[in-house]
């Protein structure tokens, strides 16, 4: 009865939201594509809005960070990714990483001219990753409601956002300015939160 009751929750969730991503831990993915599984060499990692602390779930034998503040750690650059650029040479990183920091990055800015900040940064996490290389996002996305209370979330992320505008199928995005195209791994739900992987192909898109 229990299990019958759990379905149709399940069931319930998915006609009234249209949610169709499984549910996902993320530690599953860490694993998957953990860097010594994959055997890369000298693999380095960027965690973006990291704070004091560059997450690295990957375990890459290098790990960076940026934030919006200074925080006084030599592996950690200070950068407004609103307004400015990634400041890492191209195809450079093996991973990047964004926990509960997408939300936060403007789709559209006029300062003074027309900008869409979000499409972007995207453009510059491609630029920046190596062929091959993987960007994870860790967000809350729509229809919950943690990502609509914090008046910093500007960003609304649903299921759709990456498996259309920026891959490599679909790149609705390129619209807007978006240059590259990712191929979507994974991407589900871990409580409120979206978990997606993206990877850059091995072979530029002709957008390069």
């Amino acid at each position: 009865m229990a299990n019958l009751l759990k379905r149709i929750k399940s069931s319930y969730r998915l006609i009234k939201y249209g949610l169709h991503a499984p549910k996902l831990r993320p530690e599953t993915i860490y694993q998957q594509y953990n860097a010594q599984i994959l055997d890369l060499k000298e693999s380095s990692s960027l965690d973006l809005g990291c704070g004091n602390n560059p997450r690295n779930p990957f375990g890459a034998s290098r790990a960076f960070g940026i934030d919006l503040f200074d925080q006084k750690i030599t592996n950690v650059k200070v950068a407004d990714l609103s307004i400015e650029p990634i400041p890492f040479e191209s195809e450079s990183l093996n991973y990047i990483t964004a926990f509960d920091f997408i939300e936060h990055i403007p789709r559209i800015l006029y300062c003074p001219q027309r900008t869409f900040p979000f499409v972007q940064l995207m453009s510059e996490i491609y630029r920046c990753l190596k062929p091959g290389g993987y960007f994870f996002s860790h967000t809350p996305a729509y229809p919950y409601s943690p990502l609509f209370r914090d008046p910093t979330h500007v960003n609304y992320i649903t299921e759709e956002t990456f498996g259309i505008y920026f891959d490599t199928q679909h790149g609705y995005a390129k619209n807007y300015g978006f240059r590259g195209g990712f191929n979507v791994l994974a991407e589900g739900w871990d409580g409120f939160t979206l978990i997606s992987l993206l990877q850059k192909p091995l072979k530029a898109t002709d957008t390069d």
